[in-house]
């Protein structure tokens, strides 16, 4: 595609103007969503930050220098992401969101399952998450990916336009989980899709620390509190659940205009 080297310096360069701006105006916070007395506060353990949400411990984020382990080569066949991106409910031409994309390992596969008419929101909040995703979108001349700098509350994505959003062990580290899932919520189309990628907190045989696992009990209670409904657990991964969340059809689609746009423009 002859655009990609032009596109790759204009988005490079846009995100290099947002970052230099404060993070509230990369993504609106939603009003009315940061009732702080959905949370408690206390010591925090080794991996936490003492921050309580329905009875879980929220845990630390993995930094962006944490990227090289995101992309180890023993990934695939430790987590079976090849069948996690396989059993995704994507269509050619969906608009699809990677919340917490990191360094977009999921963000590319979904950009070519969505085709050329599909768009997928690389959501991060992260600049450095973020910028290594464009570079690697512009490298393999994948033009429909759209970087998207979040704030800690609000991913930014638009009301009612969002056909599935993928969270692949990101939520648990989440600091304002019910002011980013509310919003998730709005964003998606009815019937639209949420898949939560989370390691068994049940087995424990899984080698990754307690704070950083969710039991599916956990995860559905903290999900259908912001009202999606619970569609499956897919047995499908060695380590993790797949989980399957649906916004209930008859619900109006969302018209905020003033949420922001990717990039931070409308």
């Amino acid at each position: 595609m002859c655009d990609i080297p032009l596109r790759r310096e204009i988005l490079i360069g846009s995100l290099l103007a947002i970052f230099s701006l404060p993070v509230a105006a990369c993504a609106q916070e939603s009003s009315g969503r940061d009732d702080e007395n959905r949370y408690e506060y206390t010591r925090p353990n080794r991996d936490g930050i003492g921050k309580i949400y329905m009875d879980r411990e929220i845990s630390h984020v993995m930094g962006h220098r944490g990227a090289g382990w995101l992309e180890r080569p023993e990934r695939r066949e430790e987590e079976r992401t090849d069948l996690l991106i396989e059993n995704l409910p994507i269509e050619v031409g969906d608009a699809v969101a990677d919340l917490g994309a990191g360094t977009g390992y999921f963000s590319l596969p979904m950009a070519r399952l969505v085709g050329d008419t599909g768009t997928v929101y690389a959501v991060d909040i992260q600049p450095e998450m973020l910028a290594i995703i464009v570079d690697r979108a512009a490298s393999e001349g994948l033009a429909n990916i759209e970087p998207i700098l979040a704030t800690e509350k609000d991913p930014g994505l638009r009301d009612g336009s969002i056909d599935m959003v993928l969270l692949v062990d990101a939520y648990h580290e989440f600091e304002w989980p019910w002011e980013v899932m509310s919003a998730i919520y709005e964003s998606l189309i009815p019937g639209g899709k949420v898949v939560l990628i989370e390691y068994r907190a049940e087995d424990r045989r899984v080698p990754i620390k307690r704070l950083h696992k969710m039991s599916e009990r956990q995860a559905r209670a903290e999900l259908e509190a912001v009202g999606l409904r619970f569609v499956a657990n897919s047995d499908l991964l060695p380590q993790q659940h797949f989980l399957v969340f649906e916004k209930p059809r008859g619900e109006p689609t969302g018209g905020d205009q003033d949420r922001q746009g990717p990039l931070g423009q409308d």
